[in-house]
């Protein structure tokens, strides 16, 4: 594991461990309030309780579209079908040029349109989204690439 994935790695680990400390705190509280007995502690107490479940949830959903994200960036560089960004002109905050980006965003859509159920033609529109700044299809999209992938491997 390379220095930089190992300090992402060490943040996520250390925020999710912070998560969870938070999530036992709130469920320490909430207990205490019901204990309380009065009608408004009890149900501000319950609904202490349930927060740290919902922060489970969320958490718990999010580590693993990443994980999924990843194994799918994984397999698209094995693959040698990684998107070539490297020479697309940058704005000084290291964002792709809109126009850059749109003009790759064509040349994607194109490959996906002539094979939609391609889990990697899906990886790569998402991309294509993210770099173009549509991060709201760019996350549909991969969902749609992650479900696709998950096929692919059942039939093999």
């Amino acid at each position: 594991m390379s220095g930089a994935v190992a300090r992402r790695v060490a943040v996520i680990v250390a925020l999710v461990g912070a998560l969870l400390f938070y999530f036992v705190v709130l469920g320490s509280r909430g207990i205490t309030m019901i204990q309380d007995g009065r009608a408004t502690s009890i149900g501000l107490g319950i609904g202490l309780l349930i927060l740290p479940f919902l922060g489970l949830w969320i958490v718990v959903a999010t580590l693993r579209a990443g994980l999924a994200h990843q194994h799918l960036a994984k397999r698209i560089f094995d693959e040698g079908r990684e998107l070539d960004v490297y020479d697309l002109p940058r704005r000084p905050s290291g964002r792709i040029e809109r126009e850059a980006a749109d003009t790759l965003f064509a040349q994607v859509k194109a490959e996906w349109e002539a094979d939609p159920d391609n889990w990697r033609s899906s990886y790569r529109l998402a991309r294509a989204y993210d770099y173009a700044g549509d991060r709201g299809r760019a996350r549909d999209t991969m969902r749609r690439a992650v479900r696709l992938e998950q096929l692919e491997v059942r039939k093999q």
